[in-house]
């Protein structure tokens, strides 16, 4: 039996230099891409995309024939994500920045790079859940309702629970809290109130009205949801009509809070 030959390993970081050395090169490339709204003239070779990633051997396939006569056209993706996306295949490094980030991770996403989709949601996470938030805060009645409100971790729910610009009003968000952790409950098998601790203390019940508080603790003494304690607090700003009474009692008025009567006595502004 041949004994196996010796595997010699030359230097990464010159070979990895060398490779980046041809991301947008003219020199040998084989295919030209216009990308983004800007129409930015890209080069790059065909073979290695192709070996590196299945979208690239699809779109690039045999059909295209030889030569760069015929640009790609890829409009959606701007030209420092999509060189982004041709440093990583090229060298399977890449440098990111935050403000274009969010471009390399739907680029990642669409081509299946799935390394560099993991990278970029790490990296991007701020950015990420901001936009999030922020398009939450615009579409907020839409949102709740849907099934990916209701599949959100409990550390994803929290910013928008704090948020003074969610165009709900807070009755409405207590029943999207509940919905919530119904569901949370029935796949963690755990009850509703402890699936809903790390959450329920972000709504602002002083801003119901007495007969909402009052339908709240009988629905409460049912189904166990929110810490008994907490809803005393928000009897308390009642009781003595002030918002500051309980420092525990978030008193708050949403984008989206309705007016009550009693609003008056909490003497805080929208925000």
């Amino acid at each position: 039996m041949e004994t196996p030959g010796l595997v010699v390993h030359g230097e990464a970081a010159s070979f990895s230099t060398a490779l980046r050395s041809l991301v947008n090169n003219p020199l040998y490339s084989d295919v030209r891409f216009v990308v983004g709204q800007e129409r930015q003239e890209v080069f790059a070779h065909r073979c290695l995309l192709a070996c590196r990633c299945n979208f690239f051997q699809r779109l690039l396939g045999s059909e295209l024939g030889p030569g760069v006569t015929s640009p790609v056209v890829l409009s959606a993706v701007p030209a420092e994500a999509f060189l982004a996306v041709l440093e990583f295949l090229y060298t399977n490094s890449a440098q990111l920045h935050r403000h274009s980030v969010l471009e390399v991770l739907t680029a990642a996403v669409e081509y299946g790079l799935e390394e560099l989709r993991e990278v970029a949601v790490t990296f991007g996470l701020g950015p990420l859940q901001e936009r999030c938030v922020a398009f939450i805060e615009a579409h907020s009645q839409e949102t709740l309702r849907t099934r990916g409100f209701l599949e959100l971790s409990p550390p994803a729910l929290l910013p928008l629970l704090r948020s003074d610009k969610l165009c709900v009003d807070e009755a409405e968000l207590v029943l999207a809290a509940r919905s919530w952790a119904r569901v949370g409950a029935a796949v963690l098998e755990r009850p509703v109130a402890e699936v809903a601790a790390p959450v329920v203390r972000e709504l602002r019940l002083a801003l119901l009205a007495p007969a909402e508080l009052s339908a709240l603790e009988e629905q409460n003494r049912q189904e166990p949801l929110i810490p008994v304690e907490q809803i005393v607090e928000a009897w308390k700003c009642h009781a003595l009509r002030r918002g500051d009474a309980a420092p525990g009692a978030p008193c708050r008025r949403r984008r989206g809070t309705l007016p009550r009567e009693h609003h008056r006595f909490l003497d805080l502004p929208f925000k």
